[in-house]
This record gives structure tokens, sequence and C-alpha cells, in this order.
């Protein structure tokens, strides 16, 4: 007999179905020779401190640093675990082999292990992997399963994270609870091996917004022929300065020195993966990143999508020929899905490297048609996502012109410049606003100074032109969302737009595509951080407990990237597990010697939930953010044009964007020159109220 333990039941009827074991048993189908049966995620878990010794039961300072000689795992402590994994055991205890059918992951290795360890498995294990829970892809996976054995450096990295996370966790929690936690409090400070650098990344980031200092400056442009030229001297920091140019060249004729033309391409953005797509639907649904995670893991189970827990964007060349049949599938995308099927099917190197594919690819729709299966109003809009960046992949690249005009006006010379789409190619898959979804799709912002489709100029033209003075002042970073937090794990707190560096980085990324929705989540429970409508900012409880740790390399993201690298090294076989946990257990008895070493009288206070629960909070349970308070009519936008913002003139307030033809006007006599900048924005948008 062949037992097959799957990591959910939904897998095991699947699997069940496909193998013929259709008769039910409690906790297990069987049939054609097999057994299938499942279990809820994780059965097991490392033991506690207790589980070791009585001396580990009361939190104490005397008894760090905790580590056990060997290490050992425990039934989780519920009765339906228990019994459930008592069915395993049995099964396992009579088979003559055993199908390890857990996600085709790290997590899902280790999971399936431990039960393995647990039921004293002494039978040959066979594996599935597999990267979708299609019946085609279930099949096949079963006419090519492979030794266990291939998977133990999946399950070494996997042990060393969850040791390594113990031996810190466990440690730093306690030593920092005892020594800095309020007497009276029975809160706990939680310190983990990447919440905490997480934690850091947000509270710099609010640091840096803190001590911000706001500079103006201004900018010097004209208008010639319905085009805006920019001074190439770039920022001016004093108004006169700049005012003394405008002056000298008012009357002076703009003449045209240079005219280029330049055809680019612009490449279809690249297939998600799972940290991409949290990104994308945090920007434009505000899905955190746990609830994206939780949707495009329904999204998996019903067939509909790849597997989700990836950190490659890439396919591997085997998919190439499967192509047209998923395309086939997609009955509601069958408008867009008929250019590519009826020519020849595009093969780029940017899609397809085997190089940039380890265990799975990138996140794309299987051969299952979405109109077939129930979805929710979300999950459709996570599928449409992942749908639209499929098919973008297989369209022409979008061409365009960009046209640069230089210009001079006495000595100061200015630049123009002008883009063209010349062919949409991909862009046309988000033909709802071309302009603004393609942007999107691509994770690019249009260019204030870009003055689209310009008209035609000739060099050594010259003609009248009307000078003006922006002033602007310096915005400070901004705080960040999940998504832009997402980004920053990625790359260990490094800002990074380009595609190719951005993958070359994530071998040092702190956390796992897969655990960084739950490293966030528990920062919100831990109170170390709240939201603020999009914004994660830190409480005073988080930014105290990041000033109080001085262990560089508990809170450096760089640091951290660097223990996730060789986890990802242990992966590969290249690096030595039993070398990463001895080095953490340097580290910790580093840590606790420094800390008792401390004669500051530091208190950290984590609020209680009895004490936020008497705090005004949002629907989300987060503390009420204060509205910003305007400090300036310059922050009130142009309910006209929108464009631009309020300026102050002498008998009235009107649009910074009047040059380029708005023309709202708000006379003093209707709002008057002495209101707030919080009372006319007030009175504007009753007036202007839709």
């Amino acid at each position: 007999m062949k037992v097959c333990v799957t990591e959910k039941p939904s897998v095991a009827r699947d699997i069940a179905r496909l193998l013929g074991a259709n008769d039910r048993h409690d906790g297990y189908f069987e049939g054609n020779g097999y057994q299938v049966t499942w279990t809820f995620g994780h059965l097991c878990t490392l033991k506690e401190p207790h589980d070791y010794t009585d001396l580990w039961k009361r939190w104490s300072l005397a008894s760090l640093p905790m580590i056990p000689q060997r290490f050992g795992i425990k039934l989780i402590d519920d009765d339906g675990i228990k019994k459930q994994f008592k069915v395993i055991e049995t099964l396992i205890a009579s088979a003559d082999e055993v199908i390890n059918c857990g996600d085709a992951g790290q997590e899902g290795e280790l999971i399936q292990r431990w039960v393995y360890q647990k039921a004293r498995c002494n039978k040959p294990v066979k594996r599935l992997w597999i990267s979708s829970l299609t019946d085609e892809s279930i099949s096949e996976g079963f006419h090519q399963l492979q030794d266990s054995a291939s998977f133990d450096n999946l399950y070494f990295a996997g042990l060393s994270r969850a040791i390594g996370d113990w031996i810190l966790g466990m440690n730093a929690t306690r030593l920092y609870t005892l020594k800095y936690r309020n007497s009276y409090s029975s809160n706990v400070l939680s310190i983990g091996r990447v919440q905490t650098p997480t934690l850091a990344l947000i509270v710099a980031r609010q640091r840096e917004i803190e001590n911000f200092v706001p500079e103006d400056y201004w900018e010097i442009k004209t208008k010639y022929r319905d085009t805006i030229f920019n001074s190439t001297k770039g920022k001016f920091k004093t108004e006169g300065a700049a005012s003394e140019i405008v002056e000298s060249i008012k009357d002076l004729p703009l003449t045209i020195t240079s005219v280029s033309k330049k055809k680019g391409k612009e490449a279809p953005p690249r297939l998600f993966d799972l940290t991409s797509l949290q990104v994308e639907c945090n920007k434009k649904f505000s899905y955190s990143a746990d609830e994206t995670l939780r949707l495009i893991q329904s999204l998996y189970e019903k067939k509909v999508t790849t597997y989700p827990r990836v950190d490659t964007t890439y396919l591997s060349d085997d998919i190439y020929a499967k192509v047209p049949g998923i395309m086939q599938a997609m009955k509601p995308y069958s408008a867009l899905t008929q250019p590519v099927l009826a020519g020849k099917l595009p093969k780029s190197k940017k899609v397809f490297d085997n190089s940039k594919v380890t265990d799975h690819h990138a996140i794309i729709p299987t051969n299952v048609d979405p109109s077939s299966v129930l979805l929710t109003r979300e999950e459709k809009f996570v599928y449409d996502l992942v749908a639209k960046r499929f098919i973008a992949a297989f369209y022409p690249d979008c061409e365009f012109s960009t046209t640069t005009v230089m210009a001079r006006v006495g000595e100061y010379d200015f630049k123009a410049t002008g883009k063209e789409i010349l062919k949409d190619g991909w862009r046309v898959i988000y033909s709802k606003d071309k302009a603004q979804a393609a942007d999107e799709a691509s994770g690019k912002d249009k260019d204030d100074d870009d003055n689209g489709i310009m008209p035609s100029f000739v060099e050594g033209e010259s003609g009248p032109h009307e000078p003006s003075l922006l002033k602007k002042t310096t915005q400070p970073p901004k705080p960040y969302t999940e998504g832009t937090l997402l980004r920053a794990m990625e790359t260990a707190g490094k800002l990074v737009d380009d595609d190719e560096l951005r993958d070359a980085m994530k071998e040092n990324g702190i956390g796992r595509p897969s655990t960084r929705a739950a490293i966030i989540e528990t920062l919100h429970k831990r109170h170390y951080i709240a939201k603020q409508r999009k914004s994660l900012v830190a409480t005073a409880a988080g930014v105290q407990l990041i000033d109080t740790i001085k262990e560089e390399l508990l809170k450096s993201a760089k640091l951290t990237g660097l223990w996730e690298n060789k986890l990802r090294k242990i992966e590969r076989g290249e690096f030595s597990a039993q070398q990463f946990i001895d080095e953490l257990k340097a580290l910790v008895n580093d840590i606790v010697l420094n800390v008792l070493r401390d004669n500051s009288s530091t208190i950290i206070s984590v609020p209680t939930d009895e004490q936020r629960k008497k705090t005004p909070t949002t629907a989300g349970g987060e503390k009420k953010p204060r509205k910003p308070r305007l400090k300036s009519i310059e922050e009130i936008s142009c309910p006209i044009c929108g464009k631009g913002h309020l300026i102050k003139g002498h008998t009235a307030y009107g649009c910074s964007e009047y040059r380029s033809g708005c023309n709202m006007r708000l006379p003093f006599d209707s709002y008057p020159a002495n209101l707030t900048p919080a009372k006319l924005n007030t009175l504007i948008k009753k007036a202007f109220k839709k």
C-alpha cells in the first residue's frame, strides 16, 4: 500500500480522486493501492524551553542563554491535530511506500519531514513536486515522483531557519523582557531574527521624516508655442537669483538651437513573483500583504493559478509549449489572447530563463478556465492582475519616440522633452486608460516635464516666450506602506527600481516571500507598528525597543540579509546547516553578555490590549490618526484641473497651472484673503462638491 500525505484535506480529495482512492474513511481515502491522508499545515513544532528542563520553566536572567544539546519536536497541543496524527502514524506503520505530497516549498518540506520523524517512519519516501494543482499537473507529477533524499538540503534549510528563529527569538525575547520591561507590566518584548530588523527599517524611515528640514527652491520655466521649456540650470536656492534671470530674459526672443528624435522600446512588465504581486495589490486595491497571500493561495487551491510562494519572475523553458493551452483556457480574455495565438509564440529571455528558476516559476494562470470556477470579487481582481501580466509578456514591446528640443534665451539654455507612442504593443492590454494603467503595470511614473506630443520645431526658429518662476519645497521621504516595506525587505532596505539589480539582491533580502506578510502582521499584533491610512508608523514602544537594542546584527537589514543568504546556500548545498546554527549560538551568547552589562535604567512600555481598547480606533483596530493640518494653500489641489495647486494673487486665488490654460479663479469677495488654509480648503470642497 502506498500512503500519500498532503498538506490540506482539499488537496487530498483531488489526489484521491485522480488515483482512484474513492473509499472515504475517518481521516483518509483508500482505493486502487493507495491511502491518501493529510495534515492541517503544521502538526508538529519545536519543543518549548520548559519541555527540555524545569529550570527553563521560570523566566530568569540567570538561565540565559537557553540552548538545548539537541533540538526536539512535539505535536501541537490540539485534540484535532492529535487525532489526525494518529491516523497518519497508523497508515505509515503498515505502508510499503510513503509519498510526500506536501506543498512544494521549504515550509511544506519541513511540515512533512517533522510528521514522518514523529511517526518514526522507516519506509521509502518519494516526493511529489508540482507547481499547480490542476489534474494535468498532479498526474504528470505522479509519473515523475522523485526520491525524497533529493530534497534533503531544502529540509536542512527549513530546519536551520526554525532552529535559528528559536535560538534568537526565545533567548532575546526573555532577555529584553526581563531587563527592560516595566515591572508592573505583563507584556512581552518580542525580538525576532526578521521582525526586529523590519521594525528598524520603519523606525529609521520615521526618524528621517521627523528630522527632515524642508527647503524652498525655485525653477525657471518658459512657455513657447504651447510647450514648456525648463532651464538647464536646475534648482535655485534663492528667489532673488532666479528672479534676476527671469527679468533679464522676458523681453528676449527664444531661439531653437537643436531638435533631436530618438526611438525607443519598452518591454512588457515582468511576470509576478509573490512580493511584486503583493506590492501591486497594495498599490491598486490597498490589500495588505497577508490578504494578498491569502487570496493568491486560494486561487492556487482553486487550480486557476500556479504555486504562489515564489521569488522569481521567470518561467522555465518547459512551460513554453504549455502557453497556448493556458491561453486557450482563459476564455474571458479571448480578445486579448487571440492576437498571440494567431501568430508564432515569441520566446524571450526576459520571460524564459532556466537559470533564474529553482523550485518554482513565476505566478501565472493555469489551463483551468477561470469562468468555470466560483471566485470571490477580490479573487477576481487578483486573478485579473496575474492574467493580464501573463498575456502582456507575449505581446510586442511598446515603441515610442522621444523628442528633445534645446533652446537659448540670451545666455541661458532651456530644454523641452516630449514622448510619443508609435506602437502600443503590450500597452493595449491595459487599454482602459492607456497612459495611466500602462505606467502602473510597468511600475513607472510619468515624468512631470514630459510635454507629450509636441509641435514641430525647426532649428534656428525664434520667437517670443513667457518665462515664469515656480516655487517648490523639498519633500521628506514617504512613510512605508505595506507595498514599499515589502520591497525594502526584499532588497535589505535598499531603494532599488531596476529589476535586474533587484533580482541580484533577493539573495540578501530579509525574510522569505512566504513569511514577510506574517512578519508585518506580527509587528501589528505586538503593538510595535500601527497603520495610518496606507502608511505604516512605529509606535512609541517600537521606537523605544529599537533605540534600546545596541547589537547591530539584531536590527540591521543588511546583516540579517546575510543570514538569509546563508539559508539559501544551505538549500543549494553550498553552506553547512551546523555552521549556521553554531554562528547563531555564538551571537546569542554575546547578546546576553552585552545586555547584562547594561547598567542603564531604560524601561520600555508596550500598551496592553485593555489600554488600547480605551483609545479611539479605526475600523481596522488601529489608533485613529490625526488629520494632517494644512500649513499652506500650496497644499490645496486645484478643484478644476486637479494638476495645479492654489496660489494667491492680488484680488483672488488662482491655479498654479494658469499658464497652461487653467482659468480657475476664487475672488476674495467670496473667499477672503485672510482665511486659514484649512478653512479655505473646507469652503472649496463644499463649493465644488459633485
